[in-house]
């Protein structure tokens, strides 16, 4: 008997269900841990219990042996700490506690890989949860709806399905959190893009500094059919932190190295001289003109007069400038152009004000295009992001380019996007128009412009994309005299309509 298997769809609609154990009662950007959390759990618990089984089969129900095999897996489990266990126990008044021990047990179990990972989740929390009876009685659904799915890998219909519908969870709380979400996850179709910017290849170090929920990384890291490349990030959020090594494991990325921790005041990936690790490929959409960026700097016991010096950094990132306190743009820039190897490629996602704002803005963008190191500047259409409508560009980067032009791309038009009720969105179409032109880099009428380094220089280095794509549209011309003919005919039939409303006044006997 053929076994029906479960398509992406059905995955992604039961989990979004779940989600109604928690509406109305938590906020989403609260509650999106604790589902994400729980499909982590379920799929690691699925998948032990398959194997167990499969196991059992092959070595005759010999518990001794099959326990030995157990320990090679790639995530171990005991039989407290899984999902069929806490599913028992969903009655009982301190289930809140149970699943917090089998995280603890899980993290225990697997320490190289998932020490720390449940750090930010507590399923016996008051505050969070509510009393004991409200968070017994939700905890209790969850586990019902999470039942339902059996994500063992033969039920599965391809490889992909539980990663993949990670992400579409994490892309539906990004939208539901509005402004918040766009600091977790960068919206899929920019991150394809984005990967067919840099073009990853085998062996290549993949870096994203402000990483999020991982989209960025996983997307360029696919790139790479073999999967030999390797995957750093670093990000701030401790939660987030989290939900980017589950969706490393979801996605069958086991060595990914992803750290927690400030990237500018603190970045935490040095080679062994404490020097600021090279990279091949970067890619990053950092938060917009973050405030007070520099403030990891200014140490314990300083005031709000703290000033942002080069002298206090000591990996050197801002000689060429300190970007002002209030927008951390170029601050993120200048720390990726000094990790980026020889012959690397980056492409980072930044609001339009970095293209023209003054000040040590403007002397940071004019080194970057002296040392000859920025490539393309494309501007997006509006709306794409989680939380902003305002309009973002992507600027790429390479170190040791072999031109000394710089690519302007405008697909900002109406007739480059599928706009949304919400949220605007780039077809496939869209994505491989720009990367088309990325590549043959030569000039399309109102959408294209290569500029020479002096005509970037006599615009004092504003690389404001109008400057340079001229998408303005003449107007078709006038036919005056067609005018004239069609105004004397309305006149005419004017005339008549008056004409005939004066005798039909009469026949009434109305003057």
């Amino acid at each position: 008997m053929t076994i029906k298997k479960l398509t992406q769809e059905e995955v992604n609609a039961t989990l979004w269900r779940a989600c109604d154990t928690f509406r109305g009662k938590i906020d989403s950007s609260i509650y999106k841990d604790y589902i994400l959390v729980m499909l982590f759990i379920k799929y690691i618990s699925d998948i032990y219990k398959e194997h167990k089984a499969e196991l059992m089969a092959k070595y005759d129900n010999d518990e001794e042996m099959v326990a030995r095999q157990m320990r090679y897996e790639r995530f171990v489990l005991d039989e407290v700490s899984t999902f069929d266990y806490i599913y028992e126990r969903r009655n009982q008044p301190n289930i809140g506690e149970i699943i917090n021990e089998a995280l603890a047990n899980i993290e225990e179990e697997n320490k190289t890989k998932l020490r720390g990972v449940f750090k930010n989740i507590d399923f016996n929390s008051e505050s969070i949860l509510g009393s004991t009876k409200e968070r017994n009685a939700m905890l209790k659904h969850l586990l019902e709806d999470f039942k339902e799915l059996d994500l063992r890998p033969s039920r599965l219909a391809d490889e992909d399905v539980i990663g993949n519908a990670y992400e579409y969870m994490i892309a539906n709380f990004a939208s539901d959190a509005g402004k918040k979400g766009g600091e977790f996850f960068t919206p899929a179709e920019v991150s394809e893009l984005l990967a067919r910017l840099v073009n990853p290849q085998e062996n290549d170090r993949i870096y994203d500094p402000t990483c999020g929920s991982g989209s960025l990384l996983i997307k360029a890291y696919k790139k790479v059919p073999s999967g030999k490349a390797q995957i750093y990030g670093q990000e701030r959020n401790g939660q987030t932190h989290s939900l980017c090594r589950m969706n490393m494991f979801l996605h069958n990325i086991d060595d990914a190295k992803i750290e927690w921790g400030d990237t500018l005041s603190n970045p935490l990936h040095l080679d062994k001289d404490g020097k600021l690790m090279k990279f091949q490929v970067i890619v990053a959409n950092p938060p917009f003109s973050l405030d007070k960026w520099a403030m990891g700097f200014a140490g314990e016991g300083s005031d709000k007069k703290f000033k942002m010096e080069p002298s206090l950094d000591p990996h050197k990132r801002f000689s060429w400038g300190v970007p002002p306190s209030s927008k951390g743009d170029y601050a993120f820039v200048l720390h990726m152009l000094h990790s980026l190897a020889e012959g690397g490629r980056m492409a980072v996602v930044l609001p339009h004000g970095v293209l023209f704002r003054g000040a040590s803005e403007g002397k940071i963008r004019k080194q970057i295009i002296e040392h000859n190191l920025l490539d393309a500047v494309i501007g997006l259409p509006a709306n794409l992001f989680y939380g902003t409508g305002i309009p973002a560009c992507i600027l790429v980067f390479k170190k040791n380019r072999d031109k000394k032009e710089v690519l302007f791309i405008d697909a900002s038009g109406d007739d480059y996007y599928e706009k949304g009720k919400n949220q605007n969105k780039l077809r496939e179409e869209d994505i491989q128009r720009i990367v088309d032109a990325y590549e043959k880099y030569e000039n399309i009428d109102k959408f294209a412009y290569v500029a020479t380094i002096d005509e970037i220089r006599e615009n004092d280095y504003n690389l404001n994309i109008p400057r340079y794509v001229d998408t303005f549209e003449e107007e078709e011309m006038v036919d005056m005299e067609a005018v004239a003919e069609n105004i004397a005919k309305i006149k005419k039939e004017l005339a008549e309509v008056e004409m005939q409303m004066v005798k039909y006044l009469e026949e009434f006997g109305i003057n």
